[in-house]
């Protein structure tokens, strides 16, 4: 006899509280905007697209317990910037500094919003600015807890080339830029929050690609490919599209570092049309698929039909458990010194002066470039945590069948795929680029002692990107 197939084929679900709010958070036109060492302009001169803020709160269907997740159209934040951000968010939003987690789309196209460049060109908009993204985020907290509703949420996985492998050797020295024929994960996890009506609420689209298609020669403030990715998402769904970046460390598009705000928009719709792609394929929350019988035709057919959970599995999906920490990864030896960033730091701007004085422009914005580069690590080990580990921060609320991660820095892929090898029966939202950028890159420990750049700016030793996984994986129900 054949042994039983299975006369089931559940989704993954989870039942909660949850409400979700957007503003536009685009800043002045003519903002400082030199994210780029390469770049030649400082201010930006328009913008592509506006930028976002999304709000989503989570909260369990019974019990005290929340989570309020900030997304942000930028790059990154400093520590000071962060941690201004969430007080104001805390305050005016009237939840706990320690519910609130910020992560950031990761766009390039932003501009660099930090305090430490209010006197450059533009940057006289930068302070106003922060003030009042603050001030919008704790707004939309508000409004988001005014309409936290029971939901249901369901969750598919699917698959997006957009981004390929970005550690390239050209035969002399390591280069980040398209690295083709090594694989890389090209997972869209997506999920469709709907109320108790079955009126979508919002969709959520998790995928791990750098938002580097717009680089030093585009002058705009763009999202980058998120912006294109949830106009498309949301036409077709009726509802606000949440974007999540991945861990995409060694990941990027296979076109960027252009200008042109086009070729951002159309790797934009490529991911959407994924993400629709397995929207579209989700049942109905509260609902699973299961064999009916057989049905005598021309062939004896299996016929299949959606059907309410039952009460268990209604209360299963509903299970909620929240932690969050701080993991102690050791820092990188042999790290720079303050005082050694800042000789290094005038050396450069010493020699960019004779360079251009000279008339050799060449050489002039390569030695711009660095010192750009040495700036960047000044401002970051001037606001290192004192100690022999850094704390990086980390979040996890699991909802039924699903575990929601938020992790500070730049991991690389390994991050996720280790995680969902670990556990295949449990849908892993990964968000990475959470709270400020001060851990920068976790690479794998065998990228270690290479030269390849993101091991070079890395704050963490060898190994604290497995450390990270194994930490998280200990936390994760079964």
């Amino acid at each position: 006899m054949p042994v039983l197939s299975r006369t089931e084929d559940p989704v993954p679900q989870s039942r909660c509280r949850f409400a979700l709010a957007t503003a536009d958070i685009t800043p002045p036109a003519d903002i400082y905007h030199r994210m780029w060492g390469a770049a030649k302009h400082e201010q930006a001169t328009g913008v592509h697209r506006p930028l976002r803020a999304t709000v989503a709160i989570f909260a369990p269907l019974e019990g005290d317990g929340r989570q309020v997740l900030v997304a942000l159209d930028h790059c990154v934040m400093g520590a000071t910037e962060h941690r201004n951000l969430v007080s104001t968010i805390a305050d005016i939003g009237g939840v706990a500094a320690e519910e609130i987690l910020v992560v950031f789309s990761h766009t390039h196209g932003a501009g660099l919003m930090g305090l430490d460049r209010a006197d450059l060109p533009g940057g006289e908009h930068i302070p106003p600015y922060l003030d009042r993204l603050g001030e919008t985020a704790g707004m939309l907290v508000k409004e988001g807890l005014n309409s936290l509703v029971p939901s249901g949420i369901v969750y598919g996985q699917g698959r997006c080339g957009l981004a390929t492998h970005r550690d390239f050797w050209d035969g002399n020295q390591w280069v980040c830029g398209h690295n083709p024929g090594v694989p890389v994960d090209d997972t869209v996890v997506v999920a469709r929050i709907s109320n108790e009506a079955g009126t979508t609420l919002a969709t959520v689209v998790n995928y791990a690609c750098h938002p580097t298609t717009l680089a030093w020669d585009n002058t705009l403030i763009s999202p980058d490919y998120p912006g294109a990715m949830r106009e498309l998402v949301e036409r077709e769904t009726g509802a606000p599209c949440l974007f999540l970046q991945g861990a995409s460390g060694e990941l990027g598009p296979r076109e960027g570092f252009v200008g042109d705000p086009a070729v951002a928009d159309r790797n934009g719709r490529e991911l959407g049309h994924a993400a629709l792609s397995t929207l579209t394929s989700l049942p109905m929350a509260g609902t699973k698929f299961v064999y009916a019988g057989p049905v005598v035709s021309g062939a004896t057919l299996g016929s299949w039909h959606h059907v309410p959970l039952s009460p268990e599995e209604r209360t299963a999906s509903a299970s909620w458990r929240r932690e969050r920490w701080d993991e102690p990864l050791p820092y990188r030896p042999a790290q720079p010194t303050v005082a050694e960033t800042k000789e290094a730091l005038e050396g450069l701007q010493t020699e960019e002066a004779k360079a251009r004085a000279s008339g050799d422009e060449s050489r002039a914005a390569e030695l711009r470039a660095l010192a750009e580069r040495k700036s960047r690590l000044l401002h970051r080990l001037l606001e290192l945590p004192q100690g022999d580990h850094y704390p990086l921060q980390v979040a996890v609320w699991e909802i039924g069948d699903a575990a929601w991660i938020g992790v500070q820095g730049e991991s690389y892929s390994l991050l996720q795929t280790e995680l969902r090898r670990r556990f295949p029966d449990k849908t892993l939202i990964i968000a990475s680029i959470a709270a400020d950028w001060g851990s920068s890159y976790l690479p794998p420990r065998g990228l270690y002692d290479t030269g390849i750049y993101q091991e070079s700016i890395a704050v963490v030793a060898a190994g604290s990107l497995e450390q990270l996984i194994d930490s998280i994986a200990s936390r994760l129900s079964p």
